[in-house]
């Protein structure tokens, strides 16, 4: 699972007391949450590996640590005050209750699937190169934002779509020497195969999520965001554990403990700070989004889908050869072009907001 994209916010009544912080505090705390969403997501990609590495081999527990520490994004609503009156008034009314329900559930169940792909993957293919296939979701988040949320199409995303697509064909057909030494050439093309449906899967996730904050909830506040990300990862909590006993693959956790490379109380603190690292990205995602934007909490999401293959170059020396180092550059450039059109969008964005106010003051 990768912690994504999330649409623009608007306030929802809710003081926020972190606006009220002088420059240099508000610095730190971005920053702080900077570090959050790079350095959690990249260790919870590398400790995915080293739990395969070192002798796991439960698709179902690696799929389960990815939304297992969900109380951690309890946190953020400790900076929430409650809703002013006023405001909350003149806001639309709720929808249905059963229906929002029906939504978190359904939601949850796809993630729980979409997390099993990703775990599949992760475990026929190394670090690196399962890092630069998950980075085509950025093409998958264009195409389906473009269909379904009827958002522009510019030309450097569609460049961006164009490199990252090319990027995992040369991963696709790479000779797979790169990854774990008791994969396959089938078994590497299916964890390229899995990581791909599973990018394109979160990708479409995000999409219907973003029409149900606009169609459904008819508002995209920080709030509304927030509970979305905990009750939908409360879900696929639930149903990963029904398919790990389901499976029967809990009976064989004992015996992994045991066999585990680096012995059992590793292999319990491997599985604990993954699951930590997974909501730390989501708590520093939720965070940027709180003090900055949701296109800056985007592109920092962005960046470290790029940090990572070089971090696992670094822990796991992972092999380089010719099409793993073009798809590599292909995959930056890609980054780079999504990030500055992020920075355009938000420009436009604050340009219209700050006209907008002008104008209201001018009609005052």
């Amino acid at each position: 699972m990768l912690d994504n994209q999330v649409p623009m916010l608007a306030n929802d009544g809710y003081h926020q007391p972190l606006h009220r912080l002088n420059r240099s505090q508000w610095w730190i705390f971005v920053v702080l949450n900077i570090v959050f969403v790079i350095v959690g997501q990249a260790a919870a990609v590398l400790l995915g590996r080293f739990y395969y590495d070192q002798g796991g081999n439960s698709e179902w527990m690696a799929s389960l640590v990815q939304t297992a520490a969900f109380p951690i994004l309890f946190i953020p609503y400790l900076f929430l005050d409650s809703p002013d009156k006023s405001s909350t008034s003149l806001s639309a009314p709720p929808p249905p209750t059963r229906l929002i329900a029906l939504i978190y559930i359904v939601g949850g169940a796809i993630i729980a699937g979409d997390n099993m792909l990703y775990s599949i993957g992760l475990l026929y293919l190394s670090a690196s190169t399962y890092s630069l296939i998950c980075a085509t979701q950025l093409a998958f988040n264009a195409l389906f934002a473009f269909f379904i949320n009827q958002q522009k199409f510019t030309a450097r995303i569609l460049i961006s779509v164009t490199l990252l697509s090319l990027s995992a064909l040369l991963l696709a057909t790479n000779d797979g020497s790169d990854g774990p030494l008791r994969a396959s050439r089938g078994e590497y093309i299916l964890g390229v195969l899995t990581t791909l449906a599973a990018s394109a899967l979160y990708s479409l996730i995000l999409s219907l999520m973003q029409l149900t904050f606009e169609k459904v909830q008819k508002r995209e506040t920080f709030s509304v965001v927030l509970d979305m990300q905990v009750y939908t990862s409360v879900m696929a909590t639930c149903v990963t554990v029904v398919g790990l006993f389901a499976s029967g693959e809990w009976g064989t956790i004992r015996g992994e403990m045991e066999r585990f490379g680096s012995g059992e109380a590793s292999y319990i603190m491997t599985l604990v700070w993954t699951a930590v690292a997974w909501q730390i990205s989501s708590v520093g995602v939720v965070g940027l989004i709180f003090v900055v934007s949701s296109l800056f909490s985007n592109a920092i999401s962005t960046l470290s889908t790029a940090v990572t293959p070089i971090a696992s170059l670094v822990v796991f020396h992972d092999k380089m050869n010719g099409p793993k180092i073009v798809a590599m550059l292909l995959s930056f450039l890609g980054f780079a072009l999504y990030i500055r059109q992020n920075y355009v969008d938000d420009l436009e964005a604050r340009k219209k907001q700050q006209s907008e106010e002008e104008c209201d003051e001018f009609v005052q």
